[in-house]
């Protein structure tokens, strides 16, 4: 952000460790509250945009895929950085 360089970040922002769930699945566990609470990653959810726009950085939310690829676009085309939070929850 400092340094002003022309780069897109994408956070792809699904709220949960949902790969974990499917590790414990192999396992043969069953996913409970115990889980579930550990694999959520709200509560406080993070707030991508903000956290960039903290930082003097340019950012939006997005959660389609037609969203992300104008988005995409557009950031690609412009000067200095940007941040794009897809949501895919």
């Amino acid at each position: 952000a400092r340094e002003r360089l022309d780069v897109v970040s994408v956070v792809f922002a699904n709220r949960v460790y949902k790969i974990l769930f499917g590790e414990l699945r192999a396992t043969g566990a069953e996913p409970g509250v115990a889980s579930d609470t550990l694999f959520d990653l709200g509560r406080p959810d993070l707030h991508w945009v903000d956290l960039a726009r903290g930082m003097g950085v340019e950012a939006v939310t997005v959660d389609s895929l037609e969203g992300f690829a104008d988005t995409f676009r557009a950031a690609c085309g412009r000067r200095g950085p940007f941040l794009i939070e897809f949501r895919i929850f």
